[in-house]
C-alpha cells in the first residue's frame, strides 16, 4: 500500500471527483484513477462505486477513510518531528486562506519571509470556500470570522473593522448621507447577496436600518475597485480601505460610528507538534499584522 495511493483516495473522497482530485494533486486523471485501482487491489475490496454520473463510497470505503486520514496524519507528524532535529525551518508549507487575506495581508509579507527562510517552500491555496483541514492536508488555515467548534488550535492574528466608504466623485454626484436612513437614496455595494445593517451613531441612539445591496460581490478585494470607481457605498475592511482614505481616494463615512469587527485567525491541528516552518510563518504573520492593529 503506497502513501501516494492513500492521498489520492482521500482527495477523491473529499471532492467526489477523480478529475477534481487530479487537479488538486497536480496529477493526470489517469494516474489518480490507477492509484485508486491499485489501492483497492492491495486491500482486496472496492472502495468506491463508479458511474459516468457520480462516485459513491462503498461501505468498505466509508470504513477505511478515517484510517487513511489517520495514517497520513501520522506520517505528516513524523515528518514534523524530524524537521525539528535540524533546527532550521525547512520543507513545504501548505497554507489555505481567503483571496482578500492572501492579496492584501499575506502576499506583502512573503518576500521578507522567503528571504529569512529560504528552505521553506510556501504553497498558498487561495479560495473562499470552507476547507476542512484533514481533507485538504494543509499545514495551516487562515480564516476570517467566527470559528466553528473543533479540535484545532486557533491563534488570533488581527482584529479588523469594516469602514463604510465611498469615492469623493460618488459623493459629489449623489450627496453625502448624514444618517443611516439617507442610504435608501444611494447605491449600496454589498458583501454577498444579503441585507446589511447600517448605524451612523456610535452611541446607538441613531436608527439602525437594514438594506439590500444594489450590487453583491462575495469578496472584499473585488469590492474595492468598484467603490474606487464611484459605483456606490460599501463596507470595506480597514486594512484595505486605510491607504485610500489617507490619500483622499476614498471617504470614510461616519468615522465615529461603531464598526463591524471581524477576527482573523491562524488555525492548525492540535494533535500535531507545531513544526518549525508553521511556527515561524505564524510569527511572521503576527509581526506583519501588528502594525495594522487599531
Amino acid at each position: 500500500m503506497q502513501l501516494s495511493d492513500l492521498r489520492a483516495f482521500v482527495r477523491i473522497t473529499d471532492l467526489m471527483s477523480v478529475s477534481a482530485a487530479a487537479r488538486a494533486l497536480g496529477l493526470p486523471k489517469s494516474g489518480v484513477s490507477r492509484a485508486l485501482a491499485r489501492l483497492e487491489r492491495d486491500l482486496g475490496v472496492v472502495l468506491m462505486d463508479r458511474s459516468t454520473r457520480h462516485l459513491r463510497l462503498t461501505d468498505a470505503g466509508t470504513l477505511f477513510r478515517p484510517h487513511a486520514l489517520r495514517i497520513l496524519a501520522d506520517v505528516d507528524e513524523a515528518g514534523t518531528a524530524l524537521e525539528g532535529l535540524g533546527g532550521v525551518p525547512a520543507g513545504t508549507l501548505r497554507v489555505s486562506l481567503p483571496f482578500t487575506v492572501a492579496t492584501a495581508l499575506v502576499a506583502p509579507m512573503l518576500p521578507g519571509f522567503m528571504a529569512a527562510y529560504p528552505q521553506v517552500r510556501v504553497m498558498l491555496a487561495v479560495e473562499n470556500r470552507f476547507v476542512d483541514m484533514p481533507a485538504e492536508m494543509a499545514d495551516l488555515l487562515i480564516r476570517v470570522g467566527p470559528l466553528v467548534d473543533s479540535d484545532l488550535i486557533a491563534r488570533r492574528l488581527l482584529v479588523s473593522e469594516a469602514w463604510l466608504c465611498a469615492s469623493p466623485g460618488y459623493l459629489a454626484a449623489r450627496g453625502t448621507p448624514a444618517h443611516a436612513a439617507d442610504l435608501t437614496d444611494h447605491t449600496l455595494i454589498g458583501y454577498g447577496d444579503r441585507a446589511m445593517a447600517y448605524q451612523d451613531d456610535a452611541t446607538g441612539d441613531a436608527r439602525r436600518i437594514e438594506l439590500p445591496p444594489a450590487v453583491a460581490i462575495s469578496d472584499s478585494a473585488a469590492l474595492l475597485p468598484v467603490v474606487l470607481g464611484g459605483a456606490g457605498i460599501a463596507y470595506l475592511p480597514d486594512f484595505l480601505a486605510r491607504p485610500y482614505v489617507a490619500d483622499g481616494r476614498l471617504v470614510r463615512l461616519w468615522p465615529t460610528a461603531e464598526g463591524i469587527e471581524t477576527v482573523i485567525h491562524a488555525i492548525y491541528p492540535s494533535h500535531h507538534s507545531l513544526s518549525a516552518k508553521v511556527r515561524v510563518f505564524i510569527d511572521a504573520l503576527v509581526a506583519s499584522f501588528d502594525g495594522l492593529q487599531r
